[in-house]
């Protein structure tokens, strides 16, 4: 079992690192420790393909070419040029940088693959790559390159090519320097890679893989916080919170739906807006809307398909991906384990989440901006109307946002295009969905935090009734980097001030402190955590 010596160091052997291991190296820059039972297994695995690359007899990676030069046999002088002009062949990205968490998280990855013992390297291999992490050298990767299915062959490579001494990084400072002069001033020996090597650093899906890891953590908060942006719009526009009875999900029996109901319970419990208008005297509405009515059945399935993406993301976590593989009775074998699909596809459903809960929540803005539908809000929460617009240019950055992320559900994993001359015929494409997700992920907390935004303004117009606590502390945090109702002011700084509260987690956190210091709590089956990806 992967252990972690104290927060700030991860110690990596045969048996997997854990999603949040993957976050604190890749975001908080964590040590990397390297299990020394581990470390001997790798060095074990190397002495056979040290026999091997002695045999007369071609071995795949070791002794002949690669991809479709797989039959040309390659002279035992020539070997360490095959290896070292495999990376920078390959280290043919082209585009942005790719952003520092993203190279950090595929460089642990492989990390952890090549401690795995079944690929063959030497021990000095998995050294550099631990030293690298931890004197913060970031290899530039390019936005474009992978195909998903040899691995992200690219993104390895541009790795690979930098603990060789060559192309260029990110000193720990985010400096650009050669890679060359950053592992000298780390006392770090450019690597000099012998036969199998070369294979075995790019052979993987650590870049879809760690982009699934940072997006599902990401999602983990988002979720919640959408939970809280929902009950805060229910509260303000009157919306009834009856239709979550456990009696009436329980005639459903879906897990998320569940979880999602019975956190708008208790984030709307004892709130004085909503007993307002219980009596049907008084509120004489026979239904809301879908998108207040229907929250929990959408939110929860956001959950199903996070829980699955996780558990997917889990599998992946345990695995060993390289080609050819050093099995555990000494064969070197072939293996298609490198092709993507898998990630690709959970990337790809994840996308399509997003996609909708921000749907969800930008209808959920708009009911409360429009006076025909927000019962008895002012037009778009204006102070004074027609002289102030409010927010309703806020609106339109959430449907823009919206709108992006339908184009963003679209799958990249259905797209296969052939390369190495048809040797590689079918490919993944899920670096492509992995980078689309990171948009969307993004997209979808500016959309949520102008929800919360409009909510606590709406709020602030219910007055004299107040608040339920939940939303209240909710309101209240919002206060905290956003004045309230009045006369229209430059709006953009507000929406960016609550993004950041969104994507730090603050909003649902205030929330669901409130929830505990009224008393009740949450259970942790109702989501209060970033759902985790399963241990094998």
């Amino acid at each position: 079992m992967t252990t972690i010596i104290d927060l700030r160091t991860v110690v990596v052997g045969a048996a997997p690192v854990r999603p949040a291991d993957v976050v604190a190296v890749a975001r908080d820059s964590a040590r990397v420790e390297l299990d020394p039972a581990a470390l001997h297994r790798v060095a074990a695995s190397r002495t056979l393909v040290d026999g091997l690359a002695d045999d007369p007899e071609p071995h795949y990676g070791i002794s002949t070419g690669f991809g479709a030069l797989a039959t040309t046999f390659i002279a035992a002088d020539r070997r360490a040029q095959l290896q070292a002009s495999l990376i920078r062949s390959h280290a043919a990205g082209t585009g942005a940088e790719v952003e520092r968490e993203v190279v950090r998280a595929l460089q642990l990855l492989r990390l952890q693959t090549l401690m795995t013992a079944h690929t063959g390297v030497r021990p000095v291999v998995v050294e550099t790559y631990a030293a690298m992490l931890n004197a913060g050298i970031t290899p530039i990767v390019r936005e474009y390159g992978s195909l998903g299915c040899s691995g992200d062959l690219a993104p390895l490579s541009h790795v690979a090519l930098a603990a060789m001494g060559e192309g260029d990084v990110r000193d720990a400072s985010g400096t650009l320097v050669p890679a060359a002069a950053a592992l000298e001033a780390s006392g770090i020996t450019p690597l000099a890679l012998r036969e199998k090597e070369g294979l075995a650093l790019i052979n993987g899906t650590d870049g879809m893989l760690g982009m699934l890891l940072l997006a599902l953590h990401d999602l983990g908060v988002l979720v919640r916080t959408a939970d809280v942006a929902a009950a805060m719009s229910i509260e303000s526009q009157l919306g009834t919170d009856a239709v979550f009875a456990a009696d009436l999900m329980a005639l459903r029996p879906q897990t998320g739906q569940a979880a999602s109901a019975a956190r708008l319970r208790q984030l709307l419990a004892g709130s004085p807006i909503v007993a307002s208008h219980r009596d049907p005297a008084v509120c004489t509405r026979v239904q809301d809307a879908y998108s207040l009515r229907c929250t929990p059945q959408v939110h929860g399935a956001v959950r199903d398909t996070i829980d699955h993406a996780a558990m997917i993301a889990g599998r992946e976590l345990a695995s060993a991906v390289d080609n050819p593989v050093i099995t555990d009775d000494g064969r070197v074998e072939s293996n298609g384990n490198f092709h993507g699909a898998p990630v690709a596809y959970v990337l790809d459903f994840l996308a399509i989440a997003v996609a909708d809960l921000a749907s969800i929540s930008e209808r959920r803005t708009d009911r409360a901006l429009d006076p025909a539908r927000s019962h008895g809000l002012p037009p778009f929460l204006a102070h004074e109307v027609g002289v102030d617009s409010g927010l309703m240019i806020a609106q339109y950055a959430a449907a823009g946002i919206v709108s992006e992320l339908k184009r963003l559900a679209v799958p990249a994993s259905v797209d296969s295009i052939p390369s190495s001359a048809m040797q590689e015929d079918h490919v993944s494409m899920g670096w492509a969905a992995a980078r689309k997700l990171r948009r969307g992920v993004d997209g979808l907390a500016r959309v949520l935090a102008i929800e919360v935004l409009t909510g606590a303004r709406a709020i602030d117009l219910r007055a004299p009734l107040q608040p339920g606590a939940a939303t209240g502390a909710a309101r209240d945090l919002v206060r905290t980097v956003v004045r309230g109702p009045g006369h229209d002011h430059f709006l953009s700084p507000d929406i960016e001030a609550v993004t950041d509260l969104v994507l730090s987690g603050r909003v649902a956190d205030a929330a669901e402190a409130a929830v505990a210091a009224s008393g009740s709590s949450l259970s942790p089956d109702q989501e209060l955590r970033p759902v985790q990806a399963e241990q094998a």
